[in-house]
C-alpha cells in the first residue's frame, strides 16, 4: 500500500500560501470547508470520522461534562469522539494496517500503533516539566534521545516558538524512516502563534509561515522518497480580531452567573449558575440550567456588542452542532471579535491561576497566554526566577499572563467569511477530485481513496 502523510498545518490558508513555496507545490489544491465551531479538536475529529459535531460529538475544545458538573478543556482521552476514526476504516479492509499519529488531538487510548502527544511529568510537589507521552513506550526514548525532551514550553504560552514544531517534524521523520507507517498523521502548530499574537497580515505572519515551510521541507522530501502520497490540509484561518467580549461577567452582572469565594479569589459556581459560558475562541457555549431562562440568557448575550448570532438548539441543528454536550445557547462573534472566559468583576479577585498558563484549570479558552504581561516591566525577569526554580526543584508560580484581553490580534472559530482566509488542502497525487471545494466531511473517504480504500458504511458509536 503507497503510505499516506497527513499534514495539519494549523492556521494555514491560500494567503499565508504565497508565503510557502514548498507546502504550495506539494500538488493540487481545494478549498476546504470547515465546522462550526472552526477549532481544533472539532475539525479533526470531522476529518478523522466524516461525521459532524452532532454526530461525533466534540463540540469545540472543551465544554462543560454536566455528568460531573465541572468545565474541561483540551481532555485527551480518544473515546471522547464517536465514531470510526480513519485508521479504523482502514484497518477493517485491511488488518495490518499501520497508523501514527505524531501530536494529532486525542491520542491518549487511541487505536494507532504509533502514538507521540504533549504530555508534562506532574511531580507530586505541583512542579511541571516538559515531556511527551508514546505508544509503544520504547519510542519515547528513540525519540528524547535524538531530538532531547519535547520543548512543551515552546508549545504553548508566552515562550511557544518554531521549537515545537522542529521537534514534531523531526520525530515525524524518524518514525517514517524507521517505523514506515501506511498512515503518518503530523500536527504542526507554529502559525497559530504569531498569527494570534500579531494579526494575519502583519509581517510576523508572513515571517512565521516562511520559517515553518523551511522546516516542512526535509519531512516533504523524505516522504517523496519513501512513495508517500502527501496531504496538507488546515482546520481553520485565523482572521483580525480586535475585540475581546465578556459573557460571563455580562450574565454575572445580570444574576444569573455565581461564583464562590477562597483566600479572596473569586472561582466560577456552575453548580449554582443558572447560565455561564464556556468560551472558546469565537463561539461560546452557554448553558443554561432552567429552561425558563433561556429567554433572558438570549436576550444578554444577543445585546452584547460584538456577538453576530445566539444558536438555540434548533438553530445549532442548522450547523450540525446540536449534540447533547453543546451549550443551550451557543454563541458565534463577529468577525473582528472573540470571546473570554473571565467572570470577575475586579481583577484583585481573580484567581492565581489567570495570570498563568493553565490550559486545564480555565473555565475557557485564553489566548492572553501568548503573552508577557506588557504592563509589568519585571514580568520577563519574573519568568526567568520560575525558570531557576524550576531547575532547582522549588515550586513556583508563573506569575506572568496578562488579564487585559487587548494584545490578542487574531482568532477563530466562527465560519469563514472569505475563501482567501478560510482553510485549505493540497494533495501529491495527480488525481484531482473533480472539484475545488471539499467539505470537510469529504476528508476521511478522500484519504481513504488516496490509498485504494473503500469506505465502510460509518457507525456512530455511544
Amino acid at each position: 500500500m503507497k503510505p499516506l502523510v497527513l499534514l495539519d498545518i494549523v492556521g494555514m490558508t491560500p494567503r499565508l500560501l504565497a508565503h510557502m513555496p514548498n507546502v504550495a507545490k506539494i500538488g493540487w489544491q481545494a478549498e476546504l470547508g470547515t465546522v462550526l465551531p472552526a477549532v481544533t479538536c472539532s475539525a479533526q475529529s470531522t476529518f478523522l470520522t466524516g461525521q459532524m459535531p452532532s454526530q461525533h460529538g466534540i463540540v469545540g475544545n472543551g465544554w462543560y461534562f454536566r455528568d460531573v458538573g465541572e468545565i474541561h478543556l483540551w481532555r485527551q482521552h480518544n473515546k471522547l469522539v464517536l465514531g470510526d476514526k480513519l485508521w479504523e476504516s482502514a484497518r477493517a479492509r485491511h488488518p495490518g494496517y499501520k497508523a501514527a499519529n505524531v501530536c494529532w488531538w486525542y491520542a491518549m487510548g487511541a487505536t494507532t500503533d504509533l502514538t507521540v502527544t504533549p504530555r508534562p511529568i506532574y511531580y507530586a510537589d505541583g512542579r511541571k516539566a516538559p515531556d511527551c507521552y508514546t505508544r509503544p513506550v520504547r519510542l519515547h526514548d528513540e525519540l528524547t534521545e535524538a531530538l532531547g525532551d519535547f520543548p512543551l514550553f515552546q508549545y504553548w504560552g508566552p515562550t511557544a516558538s518554531i521549537a515545537s514544531s522542529k521537534w514534531i517534524v523531526g520525530a515525524s521523520r524518524k518514525i517514517l524512516a524507521e517505523h514506515r507507517p501506511d498512515l503518518l498523521m503530523v500536527y504542526i502548530p507554529h502559525l497559530d502563534y504569531d498569527l494570534q499574537r500579531f494579526g494575519p497580515s502583519a509581517p510576523e505572519a508572513a515571517a512565521a509561515a516562511r520559517a515553518i515551510d523551511a522546516e516542512i521541507a526535509p519531512l516533504l522530501k523524505d516522504a517523496e522518497a519513501a512513495g508517500a502520497t502527501v496531504v496538507a490540509l488546515s482546520e481553520y484561518g485565523i482572521t483580525e480580531a480586535r475585540r475581546a467580549v465578556d459573557i460571563n461577567r455580562a450574565l454575572r452582572a445580570d444574576g444569573l452567573l455565581e461564583v464562590y469565594t477562597q483566600d479572596g479569589m473569586e472561582y466560577l459556581d456552575p453548580w449554582a449558575s443558572r447560565a455561564f459560558a464556556v468560551a472558546d475562541h469565537q463561539v461560546a457555549h452557554i448553558y443554561v440550567a432552567d429552561s425558563d431562562d433561556l429567554p433572558r440568557a438570549k436576550d444578554i448575550v444577543s445585546g452584547l456588542s460584538g456577538v453576530d448570532m445566539v444558536l438555540d438548539r434548533m438553530d445549532q441543528a442548522r450547523y450540525q452542532l446540536d449534540h447533547p454536550r453543546a451549550g443551550e445557547l451557543v454563541a458565534v462573534a463577529e468577525p473582528d471579535a472573540w470571546f473570554t472566559y473571565y467572570y470577575w468583576l475586579n481583577d484583585e479577585r481573580a484567581p492565581d491561576f489567570a495570570r498563568g498558563v493553565e490550559i486545564h484549570r480555565k473555565p475557557g479558552y485564553d489566548p492572553a497566554e501568548l503573552f508577557f504581561n506588557p504592563k509589568d516591566p519585571l514580568v520577563k525577569a519574573k519568568a526567568g526566577l520560575n525558570l531557576v526554580k524550576k531547575m532547582a526543584g522549588l515550586r513556583y508560580t508563573m506569575n506572568v499572563v496578562p488579564l487585559d484581553p487587548s494584545p490578542v490580534r487574531g482568532s477563530h472559530g466562527r465560519l469563514p467569511d472569505s475563501a482567501q482566509d478560510g482553510p485549505v488542502l493540497l494533495c501529491s497525487d495527480s488525481r484531482e477530485p473533480g472539484k475545488d471545494k471539499l467539505a470537510a466531511t469529504d476528508v476521511h473517504d478522500l484519504l481513504l481513496g488516496l490509498q485504494g480504500i473503500s469506505p465502510l458504511v460509518r457507525t456512530v458509536k455511544g
